[in-house]
């Protein structure tokens, strides 16, 4: 089984969610997890950290097509973070900046949320 974790990071009405590891078909479920937990919490602004993760499959990448038009429909939205030039290669590919707000650090994500809500 891939090395995989995350963790849930509670930053005001912002989730952060940290990934490490490979992100797959085995270990997207986790993933998947995070997600509905939030989304059963109304927690619709999430960051997602890419910082420590290794590698991301199509399974992974699903988990974000997954959820994303639930989260918007609630007025949220996925910010992605920190993600090393093989990971984003991986989204670029498949046009994910086109869907995604892509950030250098979680403070910038963090700041685009706040100047999106006071607009």
């Amino acid at each position: 089984m891939s090395d995989f974790n995350s963790s849930i990071i509670d930053y005001d009405k912002i989730q952060i969610i940290k990934l490490k590891g490979y992100l797959d078909a085995h270990t997207a479920p986790l993933l998947e997890e995070n997600f509905t937990e939030l989304i059963s919490k109304n927690k619709f602004n999430i960051i997602v950290n890419f910082k420590d993760l290794n590698y991301i499959s199509s399974a992974g990448l699903g988990v974000f097509m997954a959820y994303i038009e639930k989260i918007r429909e609630n007025k949220g939205d996925i910010k992605l973070t920190e993600m090393n030039e093989k990971v984003y290669n991986i989204f670029d590919l498949l046009g994910f900046p086109l869907l995604y707000e892509i950030f250098e650090s979680d403070e910038q994500a963090i700041k685009k949320f706040s100047e999106t809500k006071s607009e």
